[in-house]
């Protein structure tokens, strides 16, 4: 792929829903991605997460053949899973995680994570600051262009002459898009619509929660392939970033506002923490309090209404997505790379 080879191993493959079944697909990764790395030559591992156990993978294929291995931190697992109430932290598998976390920060030449409130927070556990590099999440602005709206899909969809808000990924438990469906249900402009795009462990609870609630101004679509995503992301208005208050996803950037400022497309988001300060920065959009209904209704009003608002909050997009252009911050990776090689 574009000169990169890419092995595909076998892995159990589950929804995203039950602990049991997700965990046994994780450490299935973990194992097959492991034996196959014994058999490829290389001199330097770099393992990301989520999920954890690839990065256990990386952690043994650096012991077994004596090179160096760089842990790249997506997401504070297994921190994320007592975010969302998935796991008691007094519970000893999660004693045991936390302890395997440390373990695999100690022995990485090099981590490097995606947002600055993730280095603090590893610093903070005794991992040494100056080995933790920052790489933050971008965008590949050739991919997500301005366009005009697609009127076929419009169409298609019955949402022509809408005002759309877009949510495009997980329909996970972190997310609370429940809080967004009981929120669509109070909007009395006809003209307001929220469209779902994605699958995940809460898909269909949202789902049957909006016929509960008999809202009529929200659809739900499954998952799209990514080379249609651009063309679901220009019938939207705004973008809607979501996650459920809790202080632990103060830490996460949501990759989501990237391609969606690349396209000029307001960020709507309700995430506390660096995101917010990313979307105030760059005026890229409006910050609601999350789980805040009265806020996130004002927001929604207010963005649908002031015309000069919209077109003030598409340049800061367009100035927040130059600046986070992921062939930027390629060279970067490639350059913290270099350093431990």
């Amino acid at each position: 792929m574009d000169g990169i080879r890419v092995i595909r191993v076998w892995s159990y493959i589950s929804a995203n829903e039950g602990f049991g079944k997700r965990i046994l697909d994780y450490v299935s990764f973990g194992v097959t991605s492991f034996l196959h790395g014994l058999f490829v030559k290389t001199d330097l591992i770099v393992a990301t997460s989520p999920q954890f156990f690839t990065a256990v993978s990386g952690r043994w294929l650096s012991l077994c053949k004596r090179k160096p291995w760089v842990m790249e931190v997506r997401d504070l697992w297994p921190e994320s899973i007592k975010a969302v109430s998935a796991m008691k932290s007094d519970n000893m598998i999660f004693s045991y995680l936390e302890w395997v976390e440390k373990r695999l920060y100690k022995s990485a030449k090099k981590i490097i994570v995606v947002t600055d409130a993730f280095r603090d927070k590893i610093a903070s556990r005794g991992i040494d600051k100056n080995k933790i590099s920052v790489v933050k999440n971008g965008v590949l602005m050739e991919k997500f262009k301005p366009v005009e709206k697609n009127r076929q899909l419009l169409s298609q969809l019955g949402l022509e002459g809408k005002f759309i808000f877009g949510y495009l990924g997980t329909h996970g438990m972190a997310h609370k898009l429940d809080f967004i469906v009981e929120c669509a249900a109070k909007i009395t402009d006809e003209d307001i619509h929220f469209l779902f795009i994605g699958n995940g462990a809460q898909k269909e609870n949202v789902r049957n929660l909006a016929v509960q609630l008999r809202v009529k101004n929200c659809t739900f679509l499954d998952s799209v392939p990514k080379n249609e995503i651009a063309d679901y992301i220009s019938i939207t208005d705004v973008a809607l970033v979501n996650l459920m208050k809790s202080e632990t996803f103060q830490t996460v950037i949501p990759s989501k506002i990237f391609e969606n400022a690349s396209m000029q497309k307001p960020i709507l988001l309700g995430v506390e923490g660096e995101s917010k300060s990313i979307i105030e920065q760059y005026d890229a959009g409006i910050c609601f309090e999350p789980e805040n209904e009265a806020a996130f209704l004002d927001a929604v009003y207010r963005l649908k209404s002031d015309a000069q608002l919209y077109g003030k909050l598409q340049e800061g997009c367009k100035r927040l997505a130059l600046d986070f252009d992921r062939r930027k911050l390629a060279l970067r990776m490639l350059e913290i790379f270099n350093q431990v090689t």
